[in-house]
């Protein structure tokens, strides 16, 4: 992390050695930003930062785009992606295709480098594998000038990213959502602690287990599921292991209990908001509800 005071008055070489690889093997977007200093607020950075893109001329914004990598295509495989890429994809899950997989994205980015010329460019932490291929198939459908333009903004919301994973300021960019849940005892009217719980992501090729945590005092886990980052638009599972839960309570249970484990279905649409996932629960019957 570097500070946005120290980014105001630092030398151009360190400005750009900063902030150079931000758009994708484009450093003449900070070198411009650098003449626009000083900046007041993260926002002001991005912004500024996304207008000298936009400012140029078609040529360089095209180059930009064409920077990009294709997603788990032939520079992930021969490591000539960015670190940043790489990252970026990984978290997707891209770096782990079966080989069916690996050919359907094959596929679509052959078919979209057909038909307008430049990569497929999206925002991948923003999204699950299954969004990311019905984006394809909605883009293709679209004209030149409107499939550039649907670049420009995934870019746009890459560099936020970027910016707040490396930028020290006093304001945040509005980047990270949230998922979180809590456990909710009804047989004994309080929170219920130690209820082991695991979190997957569903698509067709199955399912890829994104963490596991238990509950606190307060029915809570320590950290949200998902924090600190956007929630990929996908669908999920919740597992909440509330057969060994009331089995530790010493509750009168049928063998095997009547509920053992509890899985929540739910889907992400907005990537930047908090999606609350609670279990209410007895050994009987559970519900839930979208909360805040």
């Amino acid at each position: 992390m570097i500070a946005l005071d120290e980014l105001n008055c630092c030398g151009k070489d360190a400005f750009v050695a900063a902030l150079g690889d931000l758009f994708e093997h484009s450093p003449w977007v900070a070198e411009a930003a650098f003449g626009q200093r000083p900046f007041a607020s993260l926002a002001a950075l991005h912004a500024a930062t996304v207008g000298i893109v936009r400012a140029a001329p078609a040529g360089p914004r095209l180059a930009l785009i064409k920077a990009h990598p294709d997603l788990a295509g032939k520079a992930a495989r021969a490591g000539q992606m960015t670190a940043d890429s790489v990252a970026e994809q990984g978290s997707a899950g891209l770096d782990r295709l079966s080989a069916a997989e690996l050919a359907e994205f094959h596929r679509r980015n052959d078919a979209y480098r057909a038909k307008f010329g430049f990569p497929f460019v999206i925002c991948v932490r923003r999204h699950g594998k299954e969004s990311i291929l019905r984006a394809y198939q909605r883009r293709l459908t679209h004209d030149t000038a409107t499939e550039v333009e649907a670049a420009l903004a995934e870019i746009a919301r890459i560099t936020a990213l970027r910016l707040d994973q490396r930028v020290e300021a006093a304001d945040r960019l509005k980047v990270h959502g949230r998922l979180s849940t809590h456990v909710l005892d009804n047989h004994a009217g309080r929170p219920a602690a130690g209820v082991a719980i695991e979190l997957y992501e569903l698509d067709a090729g199955g399912e890829r287990l994104i963490v596991r945590a238990v509950t606190n005092a307060d029915g809570r886990t320590d950290q949200p599921l998902i924090g600190g980052r956007p929630v990929p638009i996908a669908r999920y599972e919740l597992r909440f292991q509330v057969g060994a839960y009331f089995a530790g309570r010493r509750i009168d249970l049928a063998d095997p209990p009547f509920l053992d484990v509890v899985p929540l279905r739910f889907a992400v649409a907005e990537p930047e908001e908090h999606y609350h996932v609670p279990l209410l629960v007895t050994p009987w019957s559970y519900a839930t509800y979208r909360g805040s």
